[in-house]
């Protein structure tokens, strides 16, 4: 780990002028992922500004929507009442999500900014365009059980590693991003990058800028959702495919779906051409077969990682059937 310098902001305004005059400078809140890429020595910031003392960890029901303070732990979101009630996709991908002790530290704006968990990426001894551009991409033709399948190039094919933001990508959710000239709300459907060409290009976030909330928009079926994970083991792991999904059913039929699947895309995959192909088809597993069909559409495999095409079809079918239970 290469030698940085600490200070804690004690405001938004301090926290965004230090970036202003540190661009090289990273924010820190849990620190359970920019302090594993410091070990690795992916990240080699000379300043770490703790953003603690900000607060932000509000959980709340607002006009429109909950929303949820960036420096929220995934923990204490997952067991909101609130959440637990309107949105339990939420609860589930937080409760899958990493270990008891990294949920009680991770900060929500954290999570969904964290980096890839691709081997080659981690590891730089080894090409990847994301880390060095231009070095190219070792996991096309390496090691790649783990990697993407939707959203890939010839660029690179690491997959992305949250949960929650699979949730987050099916809800609609809105991030809130501080700047010095005020606040912006990005959907966070716009927020992720695909690689093409420019891999290291992984969000829209700016440089200095802060995410400081999440605007979770009111759905009315959001209680009749859920989050699927299949994974090599039960605990700690990161996910081989999910699916978050919500369902609203009536008389048999049904009138409206969210589906986004997690593990098998480069960035958090909705696909909104499965929930339309649900939209008055009826509540069966019949349809729900022919909706992951198209979930998947477009999606290649690299070898290792073929399986999780079947996988993640099988995964939305599961968890469509769990919401309809």
């Amino acid at each position: 780990m290469n030698p940085f310098a600490f200070t804690r902001a004690d405001s938004i305004a301090t926290a965004l002028s230090t970036m202003q005059r540190s661009p090289n400078a990273r924010f820190i809140a849990g620190g359970t992922n920019i302090l594993d890429l410091m070990k690795d020595d992916v990240e080699r910031p000379p300043l770490l500004v703790d953003i603690n003392a900000l607060g932000l960890r509000t959980i709340e029901q607002r006009p429109g929507g909950i929303y949820i303070g960036a420096l929220a732990r995934m923990s204490d979101i997952a067991a909101h009442p609130l959440v637990r009630s309107a949105f339990p996709v939420i609860a589930v991908a937080l409760e899958e999500s990493a270990s008891p002790q990294l949920r009680n530290m991770a900060s929500i704006g954290g999570n969904v900014m964290q980096r890839t968990r691709c081997p080659y990426f981690r590891d730089t001894a080894t090409p990847c365009n994301k880390r060095q551009p231009g070095s190219g991409c070792g996991a096309i033709a390496g090691v790649n059980r783990m990697q993407a399948v939707l959203g890939t190039s010839d660029h690179c094919i690491a997959t992305h590693a949250s949960d929650v933001a699979v949730a987050f990508t099916a809800l609609d959710a809105v991030l809130h991003i501080a700047h010095p000239g005020g606040t912006r709300e990005v959907p966070i459907g716009e927020f992720y990058s695909e690689p093409g060409r420019t891999p290291q290009i992984e969000n829209a976030l700016g440089r200095g800028e802060l995410i400081v909330g999440i605007m979770v928009p009111m759905l009315n079926f959001g209680a009749q959702s859920t989050y699927l994970k299949a994974r090599d083991r039960a605990q700690y792991e990161f996910a081989l495919a999910s699916a978050a999904v919500a369902l609203d059913r009536h008389g048999g039929m049904v009138r409206g779906a969210r589906i986004a699947l997690g593990g098998v895309g480069t960035r958090p995959w909705r696909s909104r051409a499965a929930e339309a192909a649900l939209v008055g088809a009826p509540a069966t597993r019949e349809s729900y077969q022919r909706a992951a069909e198209v979930a998947v559409r477009g999606a290649r495999g690299y070898g290792q990682n073929d399986f999780k095409i079947p996988l993640a079809k099988r995964v939305v079918v599961r968890a469509l059937e769990m919401v309809s239970a």
